[in-house]
């Protein structure tokens, strides 16, 4: 959240090389590619040099879709995509992927009235 580093690939690439050397299993980097909850953006920095660096499974996470993060396996810039948003808001998030069906709106949790966490309603109670 507003956190910035003067040269974020070098720090990744140093951090990546650091953690191989216990043998790690995975690593999972978040992409800045959201201004907003609801806004995408293109991050200036890319972490392809850190998942080729790394010699374990590579987890990318930060406001992907079915269709981009399909495409982000398929062009092997990643191993995986992590969906926090999306799935939270949608407790059957992959059979919706698979189905192509449209997604809840996600609110974010809100004490008063209570919203979110348990209360998304599933693929089956939305038609």
């Amino acid at each position: 959240m507003e956190s910035a580093d003067s040269n974020p690939e070098a720090l990744g690439l140093y951090m990546v090389e650091s953690i191989n050397k216990y043998k790690i299993l995975y690593c999972q980097m978040v992409e800045p590619r959201m201004k907003t909850v609801r806004e995408k953006c293109e991050s200036p920095h890319s972490l392809l040099p850190m998942r080729n660096a790394f010699n374990g499974t590579f987890m990318v996470a930060g406001g992907y879709g079915r269709e981009d993060g399909n495409k982000a396996v398929a062009k092997n810039y990643t191993d995986l995509v992590a969906y926090g948003r999306l799935f939270l808001a949608n407790p059957d998030l992959p059979r919706r992927f698979e189905l192509g069906a449209p997604l809840n709106k996600e609110t974010f949790y809100t004490p008063d009235p209570v919203l979110g966490y348990t209360d998304y309603p599933f693929l089956e109670t939305t038609a």
